[in-house]
């Protein structure tokens, strides 16, 4: 049986989970435990399978606990950004249809609000100092620690990132499962299949776990009887300090994460001992070829990229070795076929740029928005989560841009990372961000907002030198026209560039809304 109940009676002493600050410590028994604990407090609570439970929390034991007791629930259990604002997490919980909201001690001071905006949904806080009337822990300690008599596997209900709109929730139907069923089935794909986890894996997960990957990978880790190492936030050197002293074997990043571990003196990147990682995922955002190529050289070729989205509708993957014959790949479908189209929805052939389908027969929707829905599929079965790329004769994919970033100038599709791409690659630049700007001639064109390393300082002719860089190494047409310097660039937690909040600035009246 694969799952941490059954590794609880073979192993009970392993650690399953460990904080990687703090050192706290959650072996398999005491994981079995709290989520059975946790299970019949949602139970006597009246939340059966099918429910809905919101989770508000940090990086931290007692939110992997409220997940796998959720999941062997047969509950829906939505993780919540700790970023977002009163109202837009007042919405999720609204919108998710939460039953049951738990929130950490250290966002007490929102649970009033939270509470006003959503009536009918009970509050508990986690952690020392709750309110008495709202202790979750109390309560939970209280139940029994046995199996709930009707356990089947729930899943995650998470929410986009908001980085092209205002987040939906992706769900799809309940069915009662066995406990040991991975949802979803992907995760089996990518983490088994492909890069040979099992109960000897030990997983380090840099970044927040109100994430799909470091949540869903994360688990699937402990699901195998392997150990999770949870960073509580992440940190360059530090990541590569866990990496070396826990022995750890596979980990996953984000392109930003390379970008600053690369601009590490070379003395630093030196003194860390890579060589027990056998696997190094990484997702989310694209990768700049150079950096890509990097870190390749550095950590040798362990790198799996995927891309996949929240929807789970399909996932491509490409090793080190592929990605080195075809640079910029993200990989061939591992579930079903991929169908490049147009704009009228008719299929493009081999190497033409066009919007990015999954014919993979999974159906998803977004919750509470069938108008979106109806957008995402071009048939049953066959969807996309937003995204343009070809594939070429041997089937890799190759995404050029989101639908709704591509900037069409003069007529002329333009697809902004190549730019992105190109500019990261400038030694004084630390983030950018491309878009399509108004222009009275050409309808859009190239803007650059750039956030530049720490002692180099903005000025027209730093700013005319990165126009000029790009001309030299791109298309004119791709280079920016204007390039404009700020402080810093608004990203998630997880490294994705939320694009729209800068583009908004110069379309006021133009919804940028995927």
């Amino acid at each position: 049986m694969k799952h941490p109940s059954g590794f609880a009676r073979t192993t009970p002493d392993k650690i399953a989970y460990r904080m990687a600050g703090s050192g706290q410590t959650l072996t398999f028994a005491e994981l079995d435990a709290v989520s059975n604990r946790g299970a019949q407090a949602f139970r006597k609570l009246g939340l059966g399978q099918g429910d809905h439970v919101a989770l508000l929390f940090e990086n931290s034991l007692d939110f992997v606990g409220l997940t796998w007791a959720a999941q062997r629930s047969g509950l829906f259990y939505t993780a919540i950004s700790h970023h977002l604002s009163a109202d837009e997490i007042a919405y999720i919980v609204g919108d998710c249809s939460a039953k049951l909201a738990i929130v950490s001690v250290k966002y007490a001071g929102l649970v009033p609000a939270l509470q006003a905006a959503c009536p009918d949904v009970r509050f508990f806080m986690c952690g020392e100092g709750a309110e008495p009337a709202r202790d979750w822990k109390a309560f939970e300690d209280a139940q029994p620690a046995t199996p709930i008599p009707d356990e089947a596997a729930g899943a995650d209900l998470l929410y986009s990132s908001g980085t092209t709109g205002r987040a939906k929730g992706i769900t799809r139907s309940f069915t009662p499962q066995p406990v040991d069923t991975v949802i979803p089935g992907l995760m089996t794909v990518l983490c088994e299949t492909m890069a040979g986890m099992d109960s000897d894996t030990i997983y380090l997960s840099p970044a927040p776990l109100y994430h799909a990957a470091p949540l869903r990978t994360s688990m699937m880790a402990v699901m195998l009887g392997g150990t999770a190492i949870i960073m509580e936030r992440f940190d360059t050197e530090d990541m590569l300090r866990l990496i070396e002293a826990h022995a750890v074997t596979h980990t996953q990043a984000v392109p930003t994460m390379f970008v600053r571990m690369l601009k590490l003196p070379d003395d630093v990147r030196a003194r860390h001992d890579m060589s027990g990682l056998k696997v190094a995922f990484h997702a989310a955002a694209p990768c700049p070829k150079d950096v890509k190529a990097a870190m390749i050289d550095w950590w040798g070729p362990i790198l799996i990229e995927y891309y996949a989205g929240s929807e789970a509708n399909g996932v491509t993957v490409t090793t080190s070795e592929d990605w080195v014959r075809y640079p910029g790949t993200v990989g061939k479908s591992m579930i079903g076929d991929i169908v490049v189209t147009d704009d009228d929805g008719n299929e493009l052939p081999v190497g033409e740029i066009g919007h990015v389908y999954f014919d993979s027969g999974v159906e998803f929707q977004y919750r509470h928005d069938p108008e979106k829905t109806a957008r995402a599929y071009l048939r049953p079965g066959c969807s996309t989560i937003g995204d343009v790329g070809y594939v070429n004769e041997e089937g890799f994919l190759f995404l050029t841009d989101r639908a709704s970033y591509t900037i069409i100038s003069g007529g002329v599709n333009i697809y902004p990372q190549e730019t992105e791409d190109m500019l990261i690659g400038h030694p004084d630049v630390h983030d950018v961000a491309v878009f399509g700007v108004p222009c009275a001639e050409m309808g859009e064109q190239v803007k650059a907002i750039v956030q530049l390393e720490p002692g180099v300082d903005p000025s027209e002719a730093k700013a005319q030198e990165l126009i000029a860089w790009c001309r030299a190494r791109l298309s004119r047409i791709k280079a920016p026209k204007s390039v404009e310097f700020r402080e810093a660039l608004p990203r998630t937690p997880t490294g994705k560039l939320i694009k729209r909040k800068l583009k908004d600035e110069y379309w006021p009246a133009k919804s940028t809304a995927a």
